[in-house]
């Protein structure tokens, strides 16, 4: 995960236009606030794109794991032992003949779903484009 992130941040903040970081001297700024403040700002957005794809890599890379590990449906009290895991349990209530089961296996499912639809709208939220005010001149 770690060399996909550092890759895409190489790549992203040599996006940034040379005159974009040269204008922070200008402003008598520090090497290290210009590089925090204003090329970091310009791009946050390619930034926070390839930590989402770094994790969404990781996490299809670790899919097949949790079903050739072994899956236990009792609390884990040690890390030597089997411990549960959401997908192998879905896949289990809702292969059973048990109708209150595969309900809990439709729950789960939705549960899953939900977290993948907040872990990748959350960044569309947190760097959205705020609209500008036409009636407001200036920056």
């Amino acid at each position: 995960m770690l060399p996909v992130i550092t890759r895409t941040t190489e790549d992203m903040l040599r996006l940034v236009p040379n005159t974009l970081r040269e204008s922070g001297p200008g402003f008598r700024g520090a090497r290290w606030k210009v590089t925090l403040v204003i090329v970091f700002r310009a791009a946050k957005s390619g930034l926070i794109t390839g930590i989402l794809l770094a994790v969404a890599r990781v996490s299809g890379e670790t899919a097949p794991l949790l079903f050739t590990a072994l899956n236990s449906p009792y609390w884990v009290s040690s890390l030597n032992q089997p411990t549960p895991n959401l997908t192998v349990t879905i896949f289990n209530y809702a292969m059973s003949p048990y109708p209150d089961w595969q309900q809990k296996a439709w729950g789960a499912s939705l549960l899953i779903t939900a977290g993948v639809l907040i872990l990748t709208s959350r960044p569309a939220f947190c760097c959205g484009r705020k609209k500008r005010d036409p009636r407001r001149t200036g920056p």
